[in-house]
């Protein structure tokens, strides 16, 4: 099974451009990485007037395309993580975005310390990130890092998940 964090925070927080950062380095460490959102607000990756749009516009309750570089699945039902989780088994990582209340090791982006409650309100906190330097640190908090420090941050995971 591959490892899997959370990264999570409020809205704007920084939680894409963190994954998307991450990703980018281990895919030059030849690892392979999933990424699993979660989107409060309703989605529509599929684009109208596509063949895979219109098959779901028709009803099906499942869609699916492939091609030799790439595979999508569209389902009309909400996906519990730990199915999604156990989907991507086989990769190296599995980054999750959101699902603050999962029980998963997380790393939680802050973007003021007024964000700073989130820390002890969730499980398993293992580190933050932050945006601003003058947050006052406390001994008993977790690991610490600031935004732009995504080497040590990637450094933090290798060492404690692959």
């Amino acid at each position: 099974m591959a490892p899997v964090l959370q990264i999570v925070g409020y809205k704007n927080s920084g939680k894409t451009t963190l994954i998307t950062r991450l990703a980018k380095l281990f895919n030059g460490m030849n690892l392979r990485v999933a990424v699993i959102k979660h989107d409060l607000h309703g989605f529509d990756a599929d684009r109208e007037g596509t063949d895979s749009f219109r098959h779901r516009e028709a009803g099906a309750a499942a869609a699916a395309i492939t091609s030799p570089w790439r595979t999508a699945i569209f389902e009309e039902r909400e996906t519990p993580l730990s199915e999604l989780i156990n989907h991507f088994a086989g990769y190296d990582l599995i980054l999750v975005e959101g699902f603050k209340q999962e029980t998963y090791p997380k790393m939680v982006l802050l973007r003021s310390t007024e964000d700073e409650p989130l820390i002890h309100e969730l499980k398993q906190v293992c580190a933050i990130v932050q945006k601003e330097a003058d947050f006052p640190v406390n001994e008993a908090d977790p690991r610490r890092f600031q935004r732009d420090e995504i080497a040590q941050i990637a450094e933090y995971i290798r060492q404690n998940w692959l």
